[in-house]
């Protein structure tokens, strides 16, 4: 019977090769796109679960709420990692990695190795406690893991970095001197296997703790917050009890003595305000969306699902065709189906072949899916930025494949069985049936269904486009065109400030500044508390940032200053002056800042000047408060120019560069690409929804297309007696579109406030943002209809453009 059943099944698509082609198309694009989304959703939600006893690994998390909502962060003092270990059974261990960039030797460097001369740059430096390794159990290529980071002066790295600089050759007993540094050796001790794609951590060198101090008693400094800290704890742990009580100790045995200890009123009611808790390593990825200066790139779990709801709703939306097809062509299989129940054949045996036919053809689509998502991993991969693979060796990939196949089949299949098995013969065989029509409101109401989704995804990805567009040429308070930046400048010592002088006289250079505090990211950031002069223990302090520049930061990078004066190197007492942002004298409540002293942990600096306010973070943050001291950091010197031949400037900076530092390659970039780079995985995003959403469309319109075919077919009569009557093909057109006109008005009304309260929620996370205007809608309307009428318009004009003698001659 099964045989009976898979022949019929095929002859019957071959007969209707068009309808075949349609839900086979549709099928297999849908099912592509889950498959490529399914790809990078196993990959987001498998980051860290490689890590042996990955379950009970936990990063120290805060949350502080001063009134003006809950803030969130990860960096610690350099005690909370023993402490915690000393004074807690549960914690079986607690290690501290500390990435911070203000300090020497972590995040980049330039490196020389042995005795050679040339010096490398090199990214990826962090501090590690020899616990780190222990807990994430950190596979090792040469070298022990149980004691690489055991002694002080020590380093290991990873091993593409062993390969890159060692080839094959073991490199354990090599010394790694730092910025020229011939003082300060580093001995390899060990080379770990690279970090994979699905760990958040992606460092290639881990600089030993032991024996290292940041400032005099920093090690035992409760106030001074550097270090991601990651605990192991006990099997049995109940970690929601355990949050409470580890939470609560640190906080009222340390934390607020220590606070109320260095005078800060934010001590006060500290344990009401505040709680620190443990974060499930395997959480990191998707769940740190609202912590704040995070280290690296952390995916949004609202991400995953939205890409998750796109693709199946793809997958329904070329379901939904097979379903539509499937009720409208009925008039070609009902003399079948009453033939076929003449002789005896019951309701269960026609569902059961037409759910085989469903199930064959959706096989078919499933196989030519598989192939059409591996072909286009590549595509995707550089969409995403991230390394994907097929997961065939997972061994739920090839079961739910399998599974899909049935539950895609029947989905698809089983209304259609339904209703065609349900003819009367009688009534068939006497041409007393209305054909195809019986359904009508059915299909009418899934052509809105999937025209609403299609509506959402095109109003999605207008306001996604219009927001991206917002960001990236909206004002930021400065001018990020023109401007180059240029690396290593500290590498040149005390030349540094000629090497600056010598840029400025080049005439293509407009200004040049030597500052690592610049407003794009992956430059330096230092957070610090502010009060007014005298209220240090009476107001509660606000969070700033605090950075060093020099003279002619703000000419170079088109910073206005609107009140005071910059500073001056002539005049002594600017050293320990300040100039600070607008957000910094509203904040502090300042009516007329010039001349008044502001608090920074207790040491007094006068303000000379303000700036209005420039972005330098993304816009999903507020400017903050931002205090701007006179003072050296000269990792970056920027330029100013000015040029319609960048190639030949390129060339006179690199040949001025080699004449300050020949043994170290000339690094630099322009600040604007910098800049669209803070938005790098916003903007993937955009393309990744935009990509879907036209496949989504694309896929809708092959059901309309086939839809209005068969629609138009069963009309022809009707259409040539209209002809005949007298009506005009521009009559006979509107008479075969307005129904379809109808519904997608329909679909357009149920669309927007979906699509509204999606987006809105969306646009929650920046604090700069656009507003969602009515044109944003009306364009979107437009878009649907014209898409609708375009796709159905071929046989419409087709059906009024054909001679009437065709469809009546045989009446």
């Amino acid at each position: 019977m099964l045989k009976n059943y898979l022949k019929i099944a095929w002859r019957n698509l071959l007969k209707a090769k068009g309808f075949a082609f349609i839900n086979l198309t549709g099928l297999s694009i849908g099912i592509a796109a889950c498959i490529l989304i399914s790809v990078y959703i196993i990959h987001e939600t498998s980051y860290d679960k490689f890590v042996p006893n990955s379950a009970n690994i936990y990063r120290v998390v805060s949350q502080v709420d001063f009134g003006e909502g809950a803030e969130k962060g990860v960096h610690f003092s350099a005690n909370l990692a023993r402490t915690g270990e000393a004074d807690f059974d549960e914690i079986e261990q607690a290690g501290r990695i500390m990435a911070n960039d203000l300090f020497y030797g972590a995040g980049t460097n330039e490196i020389q190795i042995d005795d050679e001369l040339m010096q490398h740059h090199e990214d990826g430096f962090a501090y590690a406690d020899q616990a780190i390794l222990d807990i994430f159990s950190i596979p090792m290529v040469f070298g022990d893991a149980k004691t690489a980071l055991a002694e002080p002066k020590t380093i290991v790295i990873s091993q593409s970095v062993s390969q890159k600089y060692f080839r094959n050759e073991n490199p354990i007993g090599h010394v790694i001197y730092l910025n020229g540094n011939r003082d300060d050796p580093r001995k390899i001790t060990a080379v770990m296997r690279d970090f994979p794609t699905n760990s958040h951590l992606d460092f290639n060198y881990f600089l030993t703790l032991k024996g290292v101090e940041f400032g005099k008693g920093e090690q035992d400094r409760w106030i001074q917050s550097n270090y991601f800290t990651y605990v192991s704890l006990q099997p049995d742990t109940d970690v929601a009890a355990f949050n409470k009580t580890f939470g609560n100790t640190i906080i009222l045995k340390y934390l607020k003595p220590a606070l109320l200890a260095g005078g800060y009123t934010m001590a006060e009611g500290l344990e009401n305000k505040a709680s620190i808790y443990f974060q499930p390593m395997t959480d990191i990825q998707l769940y740190s969306a609202d912590i704040g200066h995070e280290s690296g790139f952390r995916n949004d779990i609202k991400i995953v699902w939205i890409f998750g709801t796109v693709a199946l709703f793809i997958l329904l939306l070329a379901t939904i065709n097979f379903v539509n097809l499937s009720t409208a062509k009925s008039a070609n299989r009902a003399k079948e189906v009453g033939l076929r129940k003449v002789v005896g054949s019951g309701r269960k045996n026609l569902i059961l072949q037409f759910l085989t036919e469903s199930l064959l053809l959706t096989l078919f689509a499933f196989i030519l899916g598989v192939v059409l998502a591996q072909v286009l991993l590549p595509v995707f991969q550089e969409m995403t930025g991230i390394e994907l693979a097929m997961p065939w060796e997972n061994q739920f990939f090839v079961p739910v494949l399998l599974f899909s196949v049935l539950l895609v089949g029947c989905l698809a299949g089983f209304y259609p069985a339904l209703y065609l098995s349900g003819f009367s013969p009688i009534n068939v065989l006497k041409g007393k049936l209305r054909l195809g029509g019986k359904s009508g409101g059915f299909r009418s109401g899934l052509v809105v269904f999937q025209f609403t989704i299609s509506i959402i995804l095109i109003i999605g990805t207008l306001i996604i486009n219009e927001q991206m567009s917002f960001i990236l040429n909206s004002k930021v308070g400065f001018d990020k065109d023109q401007v180059i930046q240029i690396y290593g400048t500290n590498m040149l010592g005390d030349k540094d400030v000629t090497f600056k002088e010598e840029l400025a006289r080049l005439p293509e250079v407009e200004s040049a500044s030597i500052s690592d505090y610049l407003p794009i990211e992956n430059t330096k950031r230092n957070g610090n508390q502010f009060t007014n002069e005298g209220r240090d223990k009476i107001d509660e302090s606000i969070s700033g940032q605090v950075w060093q520049i020099d003279e002619d930061y703000f000419e170079t990078l088109g910073i206005e200053l609107i009140a005071g004066r910059n500073f001056d190197p002539t005049i002594a007492s600017d050293r320990s002056a300040t100039i600070v942002n607008e957000q910094m004298v509203a904040d502090l409540g300042l009516i007329d800042p010039i001349g008044k002293k502001i608090s920074r942990s207790g040491q007094l600096n006068e303000i000379i000047g303000v700036v209005k306010d420039f972005r330098y973070d993304n816009m999903k943050q507020r400017v903050e408060p931002l205090a701007m001291f006179f003072e050296k950091s000269n990792t970056i010197t920027s330029i100013k120019v000015n040029t319609a031949d960048m190639p030949v400037l390129l060339e006179a900076l690199e040949s001025k560069w080699n004449e300050f530092a020949p043994n170290l390659a000339f690094r630099y970039a322009f600040m604007d690409d910098s800049f669209a780079q803070m938005y790098d995985n916003v903007f993937r995003i955009k393309v990744i929804f935009s990509s879907f959403a036209v496949l989504a469309i694309l896929v809708a319109c092959l059901g309309l297309f086939a839809l209005s075919a068969y629609m138009v077919e069963q009309r022809n009569k009707e259409m040539s007696i209209r002809k005949v009557l007298g009506a005009s093909i521009a009559g006979i057109f509107r008479i075969q579109t307005q129904n379809l006109i109808f519904l997608i008005l329909i679909s357009f009304v149920l669309a927007i406030p979906i699509a509204y309260y999606l987006m809105e929620n969306w646009l929650k996370d920046y604090d700069y943002k656009i507003d969602i205007g009515w044109q944003t809608f009306l364009v979107s309307g437009f878009i649907s209809i014209g898409i609708a009428i375009l796709t159905v318009s071929y046989h419409a004009i087709k059906s009024a453009q054909t001679n009437p003698v065709h469809n009546l001659k045989g009446e």
